[in-house]
């Protein structure tokens, strides 16, 4: 097996060519959370032509929201949410800019036509182990959206967070992958 592929945020189109589905991950550096509110509004000022509240160029999206952080802690249990209920959104972000995602659950053909046009990537996370996956993260602050509550997009400083590549910049997609060789 091989050794997982240790990457930082902001992402850009080399390190995103050499990711193939099924490379294990340990991503450091600065992610967004966001979740579908978030996403419609990003949508709809996109379509606006807004500025953006946050840049999306190179960036991560974690499709999650994390619980409040107990006293002492950065942040409470944060797991991934199913990706697909972002997909309606997601092309619009990423043709501006947004390069990589983190998610669970299988995406739509044209997110992952808009992957590959965009070079882009799409990561799992594990869930059902929100609470470890929060030890990976250092730090955590409001990015946009604070009315949101828990689904503001917040900005999160994580350190080797374990994700595996689920779809790459030439269309691989792990899950499809998996089927054909299960039969």
């Amino acid at each position: 097996m091989r050794e997982p592929f240790e990457i930082r945020t902001p992402l850009n189109i080399q390190t995103c060519a050499g990711l193939t589905a099924g490379d294990s991950v340990l991503l450091s550096g600065w992610v967004y959370t966001g979740r579908d509110a978030a996403h419609r509004r990003l949508f709809e000022a996109i379509g606006r032509g807004e500025t953006l509240p946050v840049n999306l160029r190179d960036e991560v999206m974690f499709y999650a929201a994390p619980t409040p952080a107990r006293p002492g802690q950065v942040i409470g249990s944060i797991g991934p949410t199913t990706s697909g209920r972002m997909d309606a959104f997601t092309p619009r972000l990423i043709e501006a800019g947004l390069r990589g995602m983190i998610g669970k659950g299988i995406r739509s053909p044209e997110v992952i036509d808009a992957i590959i046009e965009h070079q882009a990537v799409y990561f799992g996370a594990i869930g059902g182990v929100a609470a470890l996956t929060a030890r990976c993260i250092r730090k955590a602050e409001v990015a946009a959206y604070d009315d949101l509550g828990p689904e503001a997009i917040l900005r999160l400083e994580v350190e080797r967070l374990p994700l595996v590549v689920i779809n790459d910049v030439r269309g691989g997609d792990l899950y499809r992958n998996v089927v054909r060789r299960n039969g």
